[in-house]
């Protein structure tokens, strides 16, 4: 995009582009005042401004472009319907990209609408991301790779026997694995979401939810989350950011969530570097700890902490300790780094280039497990964070996880066909029944006596 594009509320992609159609003010349908109308279709979208192609008929040329200054209606096509936008021709955009027009002031209904197509787009555009672009941490690794699981020759055991079971928060997982919090709020989530729910039914895993502050927010984005019936017996984590709990989120709203999705839990996500480098960022993170505490001793549920990819360090795995809070989620640094995931979305070249700085910010994920499950001998520690298969899922566990998390994989799998995310489960299970067999574990509570040996540097 042009230079000065940096817009407040942040751009985002729209793919596919979504029709549009350009017209004189009041030339609104059924007026009869459409003439001079132009079709169009809109590339991207912030709170401030949209980006337009024009779609001309088919063996037609395009028409020739505006006049900057001038007024417009911009008629997206949405889930809800016709919104109609009021709007300012700035002029061109960067390369072939098309025209900026600055939408004008809203009114509350038309401007709510706008927020929750915004919304909508905003999780498509992040999935889009996580799916094709390189978002890996940069200059830091999980650390696992510095651990090596013992060899048996000879195991004395029949691998057929070994039983790779957990329990859980009430509920029996046939594998110790999570597909952890990823999407919710768009069709593509909606799809996603759908995809890994049958499969964890289908192999007994554990599955998180995206972040459901949008759900709270626009009720009608439920079928986008709304997995239960699926999945009727796996441990399921709804998910919210704690970071709200500064801007108006409540224990009504968090149990809401709960209730909403059918969830046997709730997972508070802690993303200050996220949120530091996002455009439209929350980073008031001021008096957190005394909320989180006491939200974790009003809910009649398990409610616990996690972070999104940069780990939790023995300050906070200490004061958890003092809490209520069921455990953790470290989220370690070495996978998918959100610094990166949002300097993909930012217009402002300096936004983009501070997410890019951050990218091997943060705790490696063996340390953070390992810090964690000192400080938390008897809390819930769950693995995550660049975890991409069942040997590494073997090494954490080995090193204290109750449960490993892995993300991306399953996402880029899920957008695929349900076919290979079936594929990736079967491989990651086997992997670590085989990792069991070779190290002599016949199941989980012997896997975790397991002494590692440490990698020479």
């Amino acid at each position: 995009m042009a230079a000065g594009e940096g817009e407040r509320a942040g751009w985002i992609r729209l793919e596919p582009a979504v029709q549009a159609v350009l017209r004189p003010p009041g030339g609104g349908a059924g007026s009869g005042q459409d003439t001079g109308a132009l079709r169009a279709l809109a590339t991207a979208l912030s709170a401030e401004a949209v980006l337009i192609r024009w779609q001309p008929a088919p063996g037609a040329a395009a028409p020739p472009g505006p006049a900057p200054g001038s007024r417009w209606e911009v008629a997206l096509a949405t889930a809800e319907g016709e919104l109609v936008l009021p709007a300012v021709l700035a002029g061109a955009a960067a390369g072939d990209a098309g025209v900026l027009l600055r939408l004008e002031q809203l009114e509350p209904a038309r401007a709510a609408a706008l927020e929750r197509f915004i919304t909508r787009h905003r999780k498509a555009d992040h999935l889009r991301i996580c799916r094709d672009e390189d978002v890996a941490a940069r200059g830091v690794r999980t650390g696992l790779e510095r651990w090596r699981l013992p060899h048996l020759a000879l195991p004395e055991l029949d691998k057929r026997a070994i039983d790779v079971s957990v329990r859980l928060l009430g509920r029996t997982l046939r594998a110790p694995l999570l597909i952890s919090c990823m999407t919710g709020g768009s069709e593509l989530a909606k799809v996603v979401n759908q995809r890994l729910a049958r499969v964890a039914q289908r192999h007994g895993l554990a599955l998180g939810l995206g972040s459901e502050r949008a759900l709270l927010a626009d009720p009608s984005l439920l079928d986008t989350y709304a997995v239960r019936e699926l999945c009727p017996d796996v441990l399921l984590f709804g998910n919210l950011g704690a970071v709200q709990l500064n801007y108006g989120l409540d224990a009504q709203a968090c149990a809401r969530a709960v209730e909403l999705v059918g969830a046997d839990a709730l997972v508070l996500h802690c993303n200050p570097l996220q949120e530091a480098v996002q455009p439209e960022g929350d980073v008031d993170f001021s008096g957190l700890r005394a909320k989180i505490a006491a939200l974790a001793e009003q809910l009649p549920f398990p409610v616990l902490l996690k972070e999104v990819g940069n780990g939790i360090g023995p300050e906070i795995a200490r004061w958890v300790a003092t809490t209520r809070l069921a455990g953790v989620d470290v989220a370690g640094a070495g996978g998918t780094s959100w610094s990166r995931v949002e300097s993909y979305r930012a217009a402002d070249p300096v936004l983009a280039a501070l997410g890019e700085s951050f990218a091997g910010w943060g705790v490696p994920t063996a340390v953070s497990l390992q810090v964690c499950r000192a400080a938390l001998p008897d809390r819930i520690v769950i693995a995550s964070g660049g975890i991409t298969d069942g040997i590494q899922a073997a090494k954490a566990i080995a090193l204290g996880a109750d449960l490993v998390g892995i993300a991306r994989p399953f996402l880029q799998a899920a957008v695929r066909s349900e076919e290979q995310l079936e594929q990736l489960v079967r491989l990651l299970i086997e992997q670590l029944r085989v990792a069991m067999f070779c190290t002599g574990c016949r199941d989980i509570a012997a896997l975790r006596g397991l002494k590692l040996e440490r990698e020479e540097p």
